[in-house]
């Protein structure tokens, strides 16, 4: 199945901008002012969008110690699969991969089946890292993963993994212009979106033409439609979109304000012909830590006990 019911959310405590992160992370902005304070008004306002619609959220709150100012991101660093398996990840920031916690594996516990845990961590020594459903985008029903490389992407260890689960890698290189250079989009979830009958991707990042259409042909005989953003509205985070569904099997698009009102009209019309977009303002959150909509959310497809 493409999409689940359920999500987990961190609430942040303490977010703020991760200068750990900021290295590869081009769309991160630090901000002056209440950074925190207003990060919690996006996030009460867009979990509770969700579960007005009948979205199970499991939110979980951060703590302050130890400092992990990109918890509100947890999907970088664990996932939840229909098989009863949870997957840890390495994860190319040190404090990052503070935010792995028992607790939370066990609060899920509580209302899911957890048959194994897959720790992937150790890898962390060896300086290669893949961060969960952001530097992966899985179709599910067809046991496809695309991957983008990047140093949140080891190629071997992304083959590895899809070898491990029965997934398809497609690999790829996606870049984005920072300033006058082409540099490495740190994670693929920020240019593509795969849904269940859609894929929303931005093209114009994958300068290889070869590898270019190897996507487009991979999406297309998978009978999916290809929907595609300019690369301008990639950096509105319009790549960073999350297919969920409700605890009535009605399927939603989860985006935020700035990427739904950089879509032009036949954009959303395209999508809207398979569900009902959600959208929330994620302006703070974006900003500082370079990531919207989907980061935040760990979708999570284990057999409710």
């Amino acid at each position: 199945m493409q999409t689940t019911d359920t999500v987990l959310m961190i609430e942040p405590v303490a977010f703020g901008f991760n200068e750990q992160t900021a290295v590869n992370n081009y769309f991160q902005v630090q901000q002056e002012g209440n950074v925190q304070g207003e990060a919690l008004k996006e996030f009460n306002s867009f979990a509770e969008k969700l579960r007005a619609k009948g979205i199970n959220v499991i939110t979980i709150k951060d703590t302050l110690d130890p400092k992990t100012p990109d918890s509100i991101f947890p999907n970088n660093w664990v996932s939840f699969h229909s098989d009863g398996k949870v997957v840890l990840y390495p994860m190319f920031a040190e404090n990052r991969r503070l935010e792995r916690r028992e607790d939370i594996i066990n609060q899920i516990k509580e209302q899911f089946e957890i048959k194994e845990i897959i720790d992937y961590s150790d890898i962390e020594k060896d300086n290669k890292f893949l961060e969960g459903t952001g530097s992966m985008i899985f179709d599910h029903d067809n046991k496809i993963a695309y991957g983008s490389v990047s140093l949140r992407l080891d190629e071997d260890l992304f083959r590895k993994f899809c070898s491990e689960f029965g997934f398809k890698p497609v690999v790829f290189h996606s870049y984005q212009t920072a300033g006058e250079e082409r540099l490495p989009i740190y994670h693929t979830n920020v240019m593509m979106c795969v849904a269940d009958q859609f894929v929303v991707i931005c093209l114009d990042c994958i300068d290889d033409d070869l590898e270019r259409e190897k996507v487009i042909e991979t999406i297309k005989n998978s009978g999916k439609e290809l929907i595609e953003i300019s690369e301008d509205q990639m950096q509105n985070f319009a790549g960073n979109m999350l297919q969920v569904q409700n605890n009535s099997g009605e399927k939603f698009l989860v985006m935020s304000q700035s990427a739904y009102q950089s879509l032009n009209p036949e954009q959303v019309s395209a999508i809207e012909k398979y569900c009902e977009i959600i959208y929330s303002d994620l302006e703070v959150i974006e900003t500082n830590g370079g990531g919207s909509a989907r980061c935040m959310l760990a979708e999570v497809f284990l057999p409710k006990k």
